[in-house]
């Protein structure tokens, strides 16, 4: 298993652990599918949190050798093979999500965090990016769509085609998160507002998110559409031999994800 789960009166935590460094594969596909379903099946959850039980990596991005078996497993939950449309099915929820993120959150793990409903950050170690761009790819997992919504088309912009690292104050500052805090009060912090969500009455939870996303969550079909122009590009040679060429390099070790800006512009 790749998520710990625990309850606590109406939140459930879940916290990640997939070594080396939290890849968004089949198996954490498969497991953020159940504690989904899991929490919208009991009435009594009315919170879902993440957190990652690695200090460097919250999630990573997805695993780019396995991309046909995890977009299999996110069919499970939403009958599409695309985890954009697994992504969408958690923003649409009756049940609050919230991302507690400590170390790196890229690509399909910004992704990730965006379909949260809040997301809060480590100021020290929390390290976002959108690097897509980089294999010549649109980003298929929504970040179009959050993005542009959250920071405007300028820094949206910025933030997919240099695709680049950004710290959690620059994060906190272009609306990428709710807010930087310091580590030692992040946990605190989100359990606290956590639990004073769930204390509340949860017909006013599903009444406030259902008219927010009508106001700032994109259609399910602009989703499918990115998910779709991602795996079509994906498979060009050109974005293939970028992809070769940055495994090489490192992309998809631990120990060279650490920068992995400096990787990408490498080639």
């Amino acid at each position: 298993m790749t998520l710990t789960v625990r309850a606590e009166g109406g939140v459930l935590f879940a916290e990640i652990a997939a070594p080396p460094m939290n890849l968004l594969g089949p198996e954490l596909v498969r497991d953020l599918v159940a504690v989904i379903q899991r929490a919208e099946a009991d009435d009594a959850v009315q919170v879902l949190v993440f957190t990652s039980a690695d200090p460097d990596y919250f999630i990573s991005h997805v695993d780019v050798t396995r991309i046909e078996e995890y977009r299999a497993e996110a069919a499970k939950l939403t009958g599409e093979a695309s985890i954009a449309l697994l992504f969408h099915h958690l923003s649409a929820s009756r049940v609050v999500s919230i991302a507690q993120i400590e170390g790196r959150v890229r690509g399909a793990g910004s992704e990730f965090v965006l379909a949260c409903d809040m997301r809060f950050a480590a100021r020290e170690s929390a390290i976002f990016g959108q690097f897509e761009a980089a294999f010549g790819l649109l980003p298929g997992g929504g970040a179009t769509q959050h993005l542009v919504r959250l920071m405007g088309r300028g820094r949206a912009l910025e933030v997919m085609l240099s695709a680049g690292d950004y710290d959690a104050d620059l994060a906190e500052r272009y609306g990428w998160i709710n807010r930087a805090l310091p580590a030692d009060e992040l946990g605190a912090f989100v359990s606290s507002l956590a639990h004073r969500i769930a204390g509340f009455p949860a017909a006013g939870h599903a009444a406030v998110k259902d008219r927010v996303n009508a106001i700032a969550l994109a259609p399910a079909d602009d989703f499918r559409r990115d998910s779709d122009l991602f795996g079509e590009g994906v498979r060009e040679p050109e974005a293939q031999g970028r992809i070769g060429a940055a495994l090489r390099r490192g992309f998809q070790t631990r120990e060279a994800e650490l920068a992995l800006a400096r990787v990408l512009g490498d080639g």
